[in-house]
């Protein structure tokens, strides 16, 4: 049993992971507050839409596990562990929805919930579940919501400064793992702003009472809130109207140099069939637990890999072009296919306490198939990577590759290094690729496309 290093900061929840199988553990406390969700109609209702991850009791604990603890749960695992910073908006507001959705369920069963972190939302494809069993108990009558602040500053203010300023909010998590805070948000809100739905209430008023009370001890501060007579209704209400802000929240991705690339590069349409059946006959050829497509775009081949393989990390460094990807697959009911915002010269790094708490793209599942395919050139001309260090990173995640090498007479390269200096990149060449790909690589297939401007190679690690 080893322990998630992600789940240290409830002292009266644990998880663990033995074999693939997810564990948590509780406390007795934790314990009588799983025994009142479990018996409650709202659990039942909400795990069997698929809203709350499914859970049960493990009747004899392993002896491998550590520590006084009262009882043990097992859950349904996911697939794949993402994180708010590299989800669409879209993927962020119905993660809001949810955790919504799943409060307003349990308050009417005297439940609580609370925590509200976008880290205790997964996804099964573009299918959000709660996986926190942790977060329930009792609803203590006279308190208020206190996950309130939490709501505001790692789902509502990342949500606002994307649709009402435009301001991606991925660096921004990625960078405060707390999220955004109410001064931070006031301050870049402008007055005009405040006219804006939601921002007078839950910015600039929320910014001015922490401000009011920052100063004022703890226990104060408790007894004046249970002077102003919190009880659920208030509590329902505040919930509601939140619901209402969120679902109304608008972000218009537009169109960038990637939203339409497929169609508008003419050069492609040649090579479109060939290149569809290499990468289906790829993924065939033995199945995948999971496969990255790196600079998935529209999701083409991350559908064909999905034929043949149990996940698939559709991933683009393009925020437009992934939200669009996502409302195409929810439009779908994708259970397969996981669409992330993803720089993959800037992948996600390890975060948080001692660089534990979030793991490493790598650290969270390595691919069994990698499809590299029109990224190459990007990588190598665009962000100044030597081709020898592209190829020995995808040699690194240890699974089989699908790579794209587009030549240096092809259109899109020639486009690339008309902003460089004309000595440039003078390494970029098949032959140099090809001499780097077979120093990491077994090559088991090579295919020129008819367009004569590009190749494809099917490889597997030497290490492998």
């Amino acid at each position: 049993m080893r322990a998630v290093a992600g789940s240290f900061r409830d002292a009266d929840s644990r998880v663990f992971e033995r074999d693939g199988e997810i564990f948590r553990a509780l406390s007795a406390r934790g314990l009588d507050d799983w025994n009142a969700l479990r018996t409650s109609d709202a659990f039942a209702e909400l795990t069997e839409r698929g809203s709350v991850i499914e859970t049960e009791v493990v009747a004899d604990r392993p002896a491998t596990l550590s520590g006084d603890w009262a009882g043990l749960l097992r859950h349904a695992p996911v697939q794949f562990v993402s994180y708010p910073y590299e989800w669409t908006f879209g993927m962020l507001q119905d993660a809001a929805l949810l955790q919504l959705d799943v409060l307003e369920r349990c308050l009417t069963d005297s439940l609580m919930v609370k925590d509200s972190s976008p880290y205790n939302v997964q996804w099964r494809g573009v299918a959000p579940v709660f996986i926190d069993i942790g977060s329930f108990e009792h609803l203590r009558e006279g308190e208020p919501w206190i996950a309130y602040r939490q709501f505001c500053m790692l789902f509502l203010y990342p949500l606002m400064l994307q649709a009402y300023k435009g301001i991606p909010f991925q660096p921004w998590l990625r960078g405060a793992i707390d999220g955004i805070t109410p001064a931070q948000a006031r301050a870049v809100m402008s007055l005009r702003d405040r006219l804006r739905r939601g921002v007078l209430t839950n910015v600039h008023l929320h910014s001015r009472l922490e401000d009011r009370y920052a100063n004022v001890e703890g226990r104060a501060a408790k007894a004046e809130v249970r002077r102003a007579g919190f009880n659920t209704e208030l509590i329902l209400a505040n919930v509601r109207r939140l619901r209402k802000l969120v679902a109304r929240l608008r972000w218009e991705p537009g169109t960038s140099a990637w939203t339409d690339y497929r169609d508008a590069s003419t050069h492609l349409h040649a090579d479109a069939e060939q290149k569809t059946a290499f990468v289906a006959a790829a993924a065939g050829r033995r199945r995948s637990r999971l496969v990255w497509d790196l600079g998935a775009n529209d999701g083409a081949y991350a559908r064909i890999a999905a034929r043949c393989s149990d996940y698939v990390l559709a991933m683009d460094i393009d925020h437009p072009t992934v939200e669009r990807l996502y409302q195409t697959l929810r439009e779908d009911r994708e259970t397969r296919i996981l669409p992330l915002v993803m720089d993959v010269c800037d992948p996600s790094p390890a975060l948080g306490w001692r660089g534990r708490e979030r793991g490493t793209l790598a650290d969270r599942g390595r691919p069994g198939l990698t499809l590299c395919l029109a990224l190459v050139h990007h990588m190598a001309i665009t962000r100044n990577v030597p081709l020898r260090e592209v190829v020995g990173w995808l040699a690194s995640l240890g699974g089989t590759v699908v790579v794209e090498f587009p030549e240096r007479t092809d259109p899109m390269v020639q486009r690339l290094l008309a902003g460089k200096r004309d000595d440039a990149h003078g390494d970029y060449s098949r032959a140099h690729f090809e001499r780097c790909l077979h120093e990491a690589f077994a090559v088991e297939r090579r295919q020129e496309l008819p367009s004569g401007e590009r190749v494809l190679y099917e490889a597997r690690p030497l290490s492998a």
